[in-house]
């Protein structure tokens, strides 16, 4: 660095050209939902160099913003503030407010530790341990979401309009929406209406390492936001109703070899066009599926989705451009060769989605798994592989159970997931549905 240089001094000074007043410092949270603090420009550089104190349980709460007992970021520190650090990277204006600016943080302890529990910490160590191996990772994120009327939050149609030219651009609201994520930084391939009435899909292109789900973190709660300034209700939820179609997200991975910088999941000679580190990365999956569930189905409601014959996968599964299995194998013959894990939700945490495929990836590459034959058909057809998890009880028992995964995520992640979602899991039994009331109280 040249001499008088200061790389937080020339960021706020670029920020003021720009005439940004506020800048949002951003902590993505344990369901993948923006947490944030608005700093006036004039404090940014005190905050940027010292931390900027949050309530450091904040990665500890559930998803009622309940304070979790158990997590290890609440009663056991006193319930004492993190720090915020920018990670300059991921700045990008806000362009449905001119004179605001965002960017995404990582969290430390008071001492200047990471927390090591927080989603995006996971994911960096990953991608860093993908690194060690000789390895680059490129993801990408396919989410599907429900635009609702806000107040009634019902869909703005009926019907099964896939692809409807119409319906694609139904209100202006989606042209609105479309625009503010082209303008802080998406780099939008598709978008189109989906399966369902009211539903819809925008696609956008791959990126290299964390960047990649700070790209869905910052699309997912762009939707939202801008959805809700006009006046809409934006839901990535699993499934709002029993008989429409579920909202997933399609995760998309890939290696790059670091030495020769060609894709490592494609081997020309190979008759199907795949490496044997293609096949060994699908292989962790399988192999990890059980537990890699509770990480992307997190909540009750994601299991009425994983069900046969949906378009979502319900079995432990791959096969290539097999839009029933767990893994679809994109084995395009070239540079774009991956594999899509269907199983995540679109509520699901982006990190976390990722940080969880990539793990069980990569233990599929440490022990040079194999992979085995895919069905002769639909998958889920097959009665030969096993089943998904039908409930999230099931998948938490398996992540607890399934120590190699678990140490690649490590164990301060897991103590606090598995807190949280215990006690949500908790509040869900001792609600009383309308489902219960209308099948039980006049006959009993």
């Amino acid at each position: 660095m040249a001499k008088g240089k200061d790389p937080v001094s020339e960021r706020v000074a670029a920020l003021r050209k720009d005439g940004i007043a506020f800048l949002r410092f951003e902590l993505p949270d344990l369901a993948g939902s923006s947490r944030s603090k608005l700093v006036p420009i004039d404090a940014v550089e005190g905050y940027a160099r010292k931390g900027l104190n949050m309530y450091g349980g904040v990665l500890g709460l559930d998803s009622a913003a309940q304070v979790i007992s158990g997590t290890g970021l609440n009663e056991e520190i006193s319930y004492a503030d993190s720090k915020l650090f920018p990670d300059w990277s991921s700045l990008r204006r806000v362009p449905w407010k001119p004179d605001t600016a965002k960017v995404i943080c990582d969290v430390h302890f008071i001492d200047g530790s990471p927390i090591k529990a927080a989603p995006r910490w996971v994911l960096g160590q990953l991608v860093e341990q993908a690194g060690a191996l000789g390895y680059d990772v490129v993801m990408s994120h396919e989410f599907e979401f429900y635009l609702l009327d806000r107040d009634f939050r019902e869909p703005l149609f009926d019907g099964v309009h896939i692809f409807n030219s119409t319906r694609n651009c139904w209100v202006p609201a989606i042209d609105t929406i479309l625009a503010s994520l082209q303008g802080v930084g998406i780099d939008l391939i598709t978008h189109n209406c989906e399966y369902a009435g009211s539903q819809f899909e925008i696609n956008y292109g791959p990126a290299t390492g964390v960047a990649a789900a700070d790209k869905a973190f910052t699309f997912k709660n762009t939707v939202k936001e801008v959805a809700h300034h006009e006046g809409y209700l934006a839901t990535f939820m699993s499934k709002p109703w029993a008989d429409r179609a579920g909202c997933g997200c399609h995760f998309h991975i890939s290696l790059v070899d670091r030495k020769t910088g060609r894709n490592a999941f494609l081997d020309k000679k190979d008759k199907d066009g795949l490496s044997d580190v293609a096949r060994q990365f699908a292989a962790g999956i399988l192999k990890h599926a059980p537990a890699l569930t509770a990480l992307i189905a997190p909540t009750p409601n994601c299991y009425h989705r994983l069900k046969p014959h949906t378009f979502a996968p319900s079995n432990v599964s791959w096969g290539i451009e097999d839009r029933s299995a767990l893994v679809r194998t994109k084995a395009s013959g070239d540079e774009a060769t991956h594999h899509e894990m269907r199983g995540a939700s679109g509520l699901a945490n982006p990190y976390l989605s990722a940080a969880g495929t990539l793990a069980a990836g990569l233990l599929g590459i440490q022990g040079k798994m194999k992979l085995g034959p895919q069905s002769k058909g639909p998958s889920e057809d097959d009665p030969k592989h096993p089943k998904l998890a039908r409930r999230l009880e099931p998948a938490l028992a398996a992540l607890q159970a399934d120590k190699a995964f678990g140490a690649m995520l490590g164990p301060d992640f897991l103590k606090l997931f598995l807190a949280v979602k215990n006690a949500e899991l908790d509040r869900f039994y001792d609600h009383v549905t309308d489902w219960e009331r209308a099948e039980y109280m006049e006959l009993y």
